[in-house]
């Protein structure tokens, strides 16, 4: 049974990553429906939570429904860090994750997110501040190192562990690797084999479907994965992999009814959290990969992209609904 603390998540977690414009509310509800073990919010600008931004605090909502959530914040100024876990733990959720993934370059270059691995002392300095400013656990994302010449996690990681994080999630890129580039698993696999980490340790890079993720379970004695990209329009991936992990069955791909189904309680969602407009050209970004592969649907992909009214999109999908039937 993995454990963060006392929060079980059972025998092989499969977690939700946090992604800027992906992983709000209504997205992660849906993703919970299918079995997410662990979710988290988008991540959270540390100077813009303790400036109260609107967007920042916004974030910050969840569901009852959604436990166990982890807030995930990330920044570069560590007495700032300090006042954002703690603005964050108001919030109640089960853990706090600091981000020190993100390549975004803008982040990058304020040696906050992966920005953060040239310079691992400080790295080692921000956690431990973080640590002992709340009484939540507190886990880390992070990456193999900045580049190739500084794959340095397995040293990483356990002083990470030894100044009192959680958990570890790795993905199995550097900072400066593109994601057209496979994941390496080896250095992951090597740190869950490492015998002074106790940790649970999750494994993160082209968990794509259900095959991708039984290799890598199989292969690096991860104890659970992330889920970043493979989850683009397929909130099905959780059940999906469970049942193969289970059975060694490979579910059937949903059919229209239930794409359309689950897209549109995603909308309702959206809607009931952001206010109609804003909901509506908010999911814009989902339509194509709720429906990626259809023939012929780009005529209806112009049109869900275009209005910004519910009752059209209601008209828009029972055409689709009629169209493939």
């Amino acid at each position: 049974m993995i454990k963060i603390n006392d929060i079980n998540l059972g025998d092989f977690p499969i977690l939700l990553a946090p992604m800027e414009d992906v992983t709000d509310p209504p997205f992660r509800y849906v993703c919970k429906m299918f079995g997410a073990d662990m979710m988290y919010t988008e991540f959270i600008s540390s100077e813009g939570l303790i400036r109260d931004a609107a967007k920042s605090v916004k974030k910050l909502d969840f569901e009852e429904f959604e436990r166990p959530i982890g807030i995930q914040i990330f920044g570069h100024d560590i007495d700032s860090m300090i006042k954002a876990a703690q603005y964050a733990e108001r919030a109640n959720p089960d853990v706090i994750d600091i981000n020190y993934g993100c390549p975004v370059k803008k982040v990058v270059a304020k040696g906050a997110g992966s920005g953060i691995l040239n310079d691992i002392p400080k790295m080692i300095k921000m956690t431990k501040a973080v640590v002992n400013s709340v009484s939540l656990p507190v886990t880390v994302k992070t990456r193999l190192g900045y580049d190739d010449e500084h794959k340095e996690i397995v040293d990483i990681a356990e002083r990470l562990q030894d100044i009192g994080i959680k958990a570890l999630t790795i993905h199995g890129r550097t900072r400066t690797q593109k994601p057209r580039i496979p994941a390496d698993w080896t250095l992951i696999g090597e740190v869950k084999n490492n015998p002074r980490m106790h940790i649970p340790i999750f494994g993160n890079g082209d968990v794509i479907d259900a095959v991708s993720a039984k290799y890598f379970k199989d292969n690096f004695g991860v104890d659970g994965l992330m889920i970043a990209r493979g989850v683009y329009g397929n909130p099905w991936i959780f059940k999906e992999i469970k049942h193969y992990h289970k059975t060694g069955e490979i579910l059937p791909p949903p059919d229209i009814a239930e794409r359309i189904r689950i897209s549109m309680i995603q909308l309702s969602k959206s809607i009931e959290w952001k206010g109609e407009r804003r909901g509506v050209i908010e999911i814009r970004k989902h339509w194509a990969d709720y429906f990626k592969g259809y023939p012929n649907f780009k005529p209806f992909r112009v049109r869900l992209m275009e209005t910004e009214s519910f009752d059209e999109i209601q008209i828009i999908i029972d055409e689709i609904r009629e169209f493939y039937r």
